[in-house]
């Protein structure tokens, strides 16, 4: 067991990897994790694909493990679109980094529902790295960089 967590923690903390959080106009990504507060928590799942260097649009579902209204199940999902505004130029943040406010807009339930957030990504290598978003939801979880 030692050995696995020495052979991953090199593998993370190598200097030798060439992560890249965010590549801007084209650059796709797609998260998974857990929703920890707002309406509610729950597993998320998102889509961003980069538009410009500086904005990426993209979309998301929420899953809720308790209803937001009542424990009515129609009322367990929030879809969204969502846009983010990628700051790691205007930042110069290292390459394995890439911090975006950004807004979801969508259904939960019968109800329109409406987010603001900030997020942070790091990436560990090519295709891998970690997620945080703060705002009227927070949520970490694995980004997956294609």
């Amino acid at each position: 067991m030692k050995r696995i967590i020495v052979i991953v923690m090199l593998m993370l903390f190598s200097g030798g990897i060439s992560a890249q959080a965010w590549n801007g106009k084209g650059d796709q990504k797609v998260q998974l994790g857990m929703n920890l507060w707002g309406y509610g928590t729950g597993i998320t799942a998102t889509y961003d694909y980069g538009i410009t260097n500086l904005i990426s649009l993209g979309a998301g579902l929420n899953f809720y493990f308790d209803g937001y209204r009542n424990n009515d199940i129609g009322n367990n999902v929030f879809a969204f679109g969502r846009v983010n505004f990628h700051l790691k130029e205007a930042l110069q943040l290292p390459d394995q980094w890439d911090i975006y406010p950004g807004v979801n807009l969508g259904v939960l339930g019968r109800d329109f529902g409406l987010g603001v957030h900030l997020g942070a990504r790091y990436f560990f290598t090519q295709n891998w790295g970690a997620f945080a978003e703060v705002g009227n939801n927070g949520s970490l979880g694995v980004s997956y960089n294609f």
